[in-house]
């Protein structure tokens, strides 16, 4: 495996110190790290953390012990009950949020930033093309959020799952600087593509992988499909790890695990396949 193998913070549902344990017995340094804990709190991505755990954070990566390969930014009020439950709720298209996710991504920015990531990923909700207001207000508000990390060197990624590639595709070629987390489960998860075919269409802007498997939804839109351990869903992992290389993808791969009744069992076989890969 030529690519760093990252693990993304949330998948073990432990705080910090605990997942700088879990790492250390893996033998991972690149983290994919959620910041909500250290901001306002998302029972989701960790637990709260306070100062004491931001200056350990800072201290293993000052050591050499961790990586940041990305920072992840969530909105508590997101409702993943349905698909169309966090249609309505999902990432900054909420108006009634918006004022506060401003206040909240220059918080997020700067923390990630003393943190010593280059990118900041989230997604950013469901993009309804065929509103043309909607679209303006969406475009002017991932507009917003890029400038902010740039302000912080960082460059701002957006999440695939919420749209199809083709989609995902038109809507980055209008705003600049912009990038993907890409996350091929998402896609089969909210019935969105093909992620193996995605990859070549999505080749300029991935910045940053997931390693996460899924079996797809069998009600695209109505219905979620199932997360389950890397390599053994319909993601296709060796045809999927082969498309990034010939797209010429260089960067870290992160495990993510959200489901399941033994995640962190889950996480180390994912890493053991990855590196055998």
């Amino acid at each position: 495996m030529k690519h760093p193998v990252s693990v993304c913070s949330w998948s073990f549902q432990k705080p910090i110190r605990d997942v700088a344990e879990e790492m250390a017995r893996l033998d991972v340094r690149h983290v994919h790290l959620a910041l909500q804990p250290f901001l306002e709190g998302d029972a989701r991505h960790g637990h709260a953390e306070d100062a004491r755990t931001r200056g350990y954070v800072e201290g293993l990566i000052d050591a050499g012990a961790w990586t940041v390969s990305a920072a992840m930014l969530s909105f508590p009020y997101e409702d993943y009950t349905t698909p169309a439950t966090i249609r309505k709720t999902g990432g900054i298209v909420p108006d009634a949020h918006w004022e506060a996710n401003r206040k909240l991504i220059r918080e997020a920015a700067a923390l990630a930033k003393q943190f010593r990531t280059p990118y900041l990923t989230l997604h950013a909700g469901y993009l309804d093309e065929k509103d043309a207001a909607a679209v303006a207000k969406f475009t002017d508000r991932v507009k917003f959020l890029a400038d902010v990390c740039g302000e912080n060197g960082l460059q701002l990624l957006l999440e695939t799952g919420q749209e199809t590639a083709d989609d995902l595709v038109r809507f980055l070629g209008t705003v600049k600087g912009v990038g993907v987390n890409f996350d091929p489960a998402n896609m089969l998860l909210y019935g969105m593509g093909d992620p193996v075919a995605a990859v070549t269409k999505l080749a300029p802007w991935i910045r940053h992988v997931h390693a996460k498997d899924a079996l797809p939804s069998p009600q695209p839109g109505v219905a979620w499909g199932e997360e389950v351990p890397w390599g053994e869903g319909r993601v296709n992992a060796a045809a999927f790890l082969a498309a990034l290389d010939r797209a010429g993808y260089a960067g870290a791969i992160a495990v993510e695990r959200e489901g399941g009744a033994s995640r962190a069992a889950d996480i180390a076989r994912a890493v053991k396949r990855l590196r055998a890969s």
